[in-house]
């Protein structure tokens, strides 16, 4: 088990390249996140319950804190979405879109998971 938010060390995916593996998909709680560095670059990988899987970036624009994995995840008219925990402004899970704040948003990051294991795309 993993602590939430946790993170983790990068490791290159040779099985898919351009991608970072991140940790074991097991290691992520449903409906929940943990941070990685990958390329330099901290990202929020979230587990939903589904089995759906998505990268955005950790850190918050609306408060400047690299905290949204450890935010609440939620669903807002069908699209995932995680509220920070700072100020409680949601972002898309699949367009990195802020809902309740239109000028701010997030870089999505395609990711993999192959063998029980979450592979980040490099964000370079």
């Amino acid at each position: 088990m993993s602590d939430l938010a946790t993170l983790v060390p990068e490791r290159d995916d040779t099985s898919h390249p351009g991608h970072v593996e991140v940790c074991d998909l097991e290691a992520i709680l449903p409906d929940t996140g943990v941070a990685a560095l990958v390329g330099g670059r901290q990202v929020a990988v979230f587990r939903l319950s589904d089995g759906r899987v998505f990268a955005i970036d950790h850190h918050d624009p609306c408060s400047g804190a690299n905290v949204l994995a450890r935010g609440i995840v939620g669903d807002a008219g069908g699209d995932p979405v995680v509220a920070s925990p700072v100020h409680k402004q949601r972002f898309s899970l699949t367009t990195g879109r802020c809902l309740d704040a239109e000028d701010r948003c997030v870089d999505v990051h395609a990711v993999r998971v192959d063998g029980g294991r979450v592979a980040v795309a490099s964000p370079d």
